[in-house]
């Protein structure tokens, strides 16, 4: 198990990894990826029982991750491979032909570490209960965990699945927001607002959490009490405040990084914030 200061090291590396990749295809979504880091590391790292080097699809007997929102792919392939699913090496392909680190996570190409093809924003909660659910007629005690942006929940299907798993009292999920106020066209209160985000998950008969997504100590405590709220006939939702474009001074805190890559003098200025602590690709 990963100390904290192991932890926050292994994130320098992996915002590296983000602004890097997007920078080489110029293409891609740092503003979100550089917010949820600290808790892909995290999950990865300290929390989730995973073997990567003897992943399947099925993940008998491990924990599952289903990343929702896709177009943060940057940190999750930049996870995972750091973790050790693949060669580290490939990250140098992302969004590249016939490279598997598309733009949004897929499965045809046989990437390690994904189990379902993400990006159409308000389908991977439908998708998380399912398997949660598959664990539980396979009395596999493991649990699901997923990822989703705050507009996401602007898609109806996320509620749909919010009412399925909470009357199937689906207790073995744990899924988490990342609440950064930001999405594509703007600030999603100007976009549409979310309104009491914790009153709405509660009234849909959810046990819900709060944590500081961009605090490391926050986030292995609020995963930890998530943890041992599972089991108990609500499924989790934990509500992560991020800030969009986290360790770059000048990405954060705006919709416009959303989806849009640093130049070659923004690229400098960005990695001079992040230390290199695991070594570059």
């Amino acid at each position: 198990m990963a100390s904290v200061q192991e932890l926050k090291n292994i994130a320098s590396q992996v915002r590296r990894d983000i602004v890097r990749m997007v920078h080489a295809v110029n293409s891609g979504h740092p503003g979100g990826s550089l917010g949820c880091t600290d808790y892909f590391v995290a999950l990865y790292f300290d929390v989730m029982k995973i073997t990567p080097s003897n992943w399947n699809m099925d993940g008998k007997g491990e924990d599952l991750f289903f990343l929702s929102n896709g177009h943060i792919s940057p940190v999750w392939y930049s996870v995972l491979s750091r973790k050790g699913y693949f060669p580290v090496k490939e990250l140098s392909t992302f969004r590249k032909i016939d490279s598997r680190l598309q733009g949004h996570p897929t499965t045809h190409e046989g990437l390690e570490g994904i189990r379902i093809a993400s990006g159409s924003l308000g389908q991977g909660l439908s998708v998380a209960l399912g398997a949660a659910q598959a664990k539980k007629l396979n009395n596999d005690n493991t649990l699901v965990y997923t990822l989703h942006g705050d507009g996401e929940l602007q898609e109806g299907q996320i509620w749909e699945a919010a009412m399925y798993a909470a009357h199937n009292k689906i207790d073995n999920i744990i899924s988490a927001i990342d609440v950064n106020g930001q999405q594509i066209d703007g600030p999603t209160e100007k976009v549409l607002s979310l309104g009491n985000l914790k009153a709405k998950w509660e009234a849909f008969g959810w046990h819900v959490l709060e944590m500081d997504g961009n605090n490391m100590e926050d986030v292995l405590s609020g995963l930890k009490t998530a943890k041992a709220a599972t089991g108990k006939g609500k499924p989790v939702m934990i509500l992560m405040k991020t800030e969009m474009g986290k360790g770059v001074d000048f990405m954060e805190g705006t919709h416009k990084w959303h989806g849009v890559a640093p130049n070659d003098a923004e690229l400098e200025k960005a990695l001079l914030q992040l230390e290199e602590t695991l070594g570059d690709y």
